[in-house]
């Protein structure tokens, strides 16, 4: 009999990418959308086999009915407060309410247990929904992954690729956790599908410091990178305090201090991993910082940004 799985934010970027990965592995695959969903969202989930249902996520019973049978909730939702806390809240009600044994909540960070509350807007809502979900009876499992690789080239500074520099904050030495999202997609299907998995599990497709970055882009590229470094951690903590008070952009998911908060996270050196679980489940290949920049960036057609 095949498992069934339900996705909360499969229409997502990561959650689409879990969706198929279930799929693959022979699940039932649920997803519960918004009454608001765009239908070419629904239709293409459909389209890869996915049983789509739209319901009023605020009414805790009417996802619950759609969760009957279920072997674990994944929850796959981006946002704020409203998001992060009280809609997964609802979500999480409801797999109790139709006893579905286990859950992962949208955590695919950093590790956050060893930050400074305060610290990290967005990882703060994370860490508050925890203190809800550890008062529950569900098997949960949250996925710390460290920064996604996939953002090297596009919305993280830390290879300037036009001004052949490699950003850096404090210690260029400072081993940094990176993962795709189809990994991370891939090791949460597994997880998912598992009978039984700790209340935690940490991967990294690849480790580099930034001397690293700096190492492998000048062989990459056949031109000569240098780090850049325009000051050290407390520097950076003063930028983040006046970027947020000149420009607080509160109700935005990622402002310019938000991404500046986990750039500080990945370089103070709190949240390094001690012990990795790649090796949990053999079949998943690791994609690394080189053979993912090689197929994504220096192979594309050149760009303002890559010229």
């Amino acid at each position: 009999m095949k498992k069934i799985i339900v996705i909360a934010g499969a229409t997502g970027n990561l959650g689409g990418k879990i969706a198929t990965a279930l799929l693959a592995k022979g699940a039932e695959v649920r997803a519960i959308v918004r009454l608001e969903t765009e239908p070419k969202k629904i239709k293409d989930l459909e389209e890869k086999g996915v049983k789509v249902f739209q319901v009023d996520t605020n009414n805790k019973s009417e996802i619950s009915k759609y969760c009957i049978g279920a072997h674990c909730l994944i929850s796959a939702l981006a946002g704020l407060k409203e998001t992060i806390i009280d809609a997964q809240r609802i979500f999480l009600d409801a797999a109790i309410e139709a006893h579905v044994p286990r859950f992962i909540p949208s955590d695919y960070s950093s590790d956050f247990t060893n930050l400074k509350e305060g610290q990290n807007r967005n990882l703060d809502f994370r860490r508050a929904f925890h203190q809800y979900l550890e008062t529950t009876s569900v098997k949960a499992t949250t996925i710390f992954n460290g920064p996604f690789m996939d953002l090297l080239t596009t919305d993280m500074p830390l290879i300037m690729f036009k001004q052949k520099r490699i950003l850096c904050w404090g210690n260029p030495n400072q081993i940094i956790e990176f993962t795709t999202t189809y990994n991370v997609a891939d090791f949460t299907a597994e997880v998912a599908m598992d009978n039984e998995t700790p209340r935690f599990l940490r991967i990294a497709g690849d480790r580099l410091s930034c001397n690293q970055f700096v190492n492998l882009l000048t062989t990459l590229s056949n031109e000569k990178y240098k780090l850049f470094r325009p000051g050290g951690i407390g520097l950076l903590n003063i930028v983040i305090k006046l970027t947020r008070f000149f420009s607080p952009s509160e109700k935005e998911l990622y402002p310019a201090w938000q991404g500046m908060q986990y750039m500080r996270d990945m370089m103070e050196g709190r949240i390094v991993f001690q012990k990795y679980d790649n090796d949990r489940y053999s079949n998943i290949k690791w994609t690394s910082v080189e053979d993912f920049l090689i197929k994504e960036k220096l192979n594309s057609k050149p760009t303002k940004e890559n010229t």
